[in-house]
């Protein structure tokens, strides 16, 4: 197994294999994303100076797992920090410290960069994403997310 952050200025041909595995996680929480969607979504993502990163993990000459993450400035971290969109690993492959392993590897990265942390989100019965986190020493944040879609995209 291979884990490493995508180089943008490459990504072209990784952006379909993006998709698929992302398709999958997307069509468990919402019929409203189509893949040409989000392949827009994705290539804006990779585009330079964007604010977001792909970290990918292949094997058997296939992506099998990613993460998705944006940089930001965070008040009460005192600087820059990510958060963590998405992580996920085709069904098939769970159960093999995939999502542990892109998860280090993100965590690694972040640190040489000079990020003062990281934050993201999971279903509060999502008892083994929970698990992973935590044995990864994140902790439990008390809030509640709210989203909005707006009309006025371009995209």
């Amino acid at each position: 197994m291979k884990i490493y952050k995508v180089q943008k200025e490459n990504a072209e041909h990784l952006r379909k294999s993006i998709s698929h595995v992302m398709m999958e996680q997307m069509n468990a929480l919402s019929d409203n994303i189509t893949e040409e969607n989000l392949l827009k979504s994705i290539d804006l993502a990779l585009k330079q100076n964007s604010g977001s990163e792909f970290f990918i993990a292949e094997k058997e000459g296939g992506v099998v797992g990613c993460a998705f993450l944006n940089s930001g400035i965070s008040l009460d971290k005192g600087g820059p920090y990510i958060w963590l969109n998405d992580l996920y690993v085709l069904k098939k492959h769970r159960k093999q410290g995939i999502a542990k392993n892109i998860l280090l590897n993100v965590l690694y990265w972040a640190e040489q960069e000079g990020y003062k942390g990281i934050e993201l989100e999971t279903g509060v019965n999502n008892i083994a994403t929970k698990k992973l986190y935590n044995s990864l020493g994140f902790y439990d944040i008390v809030s509640k997310r709210y989203g909005r879609q707006l009309n006025n995209s371009p995209y």
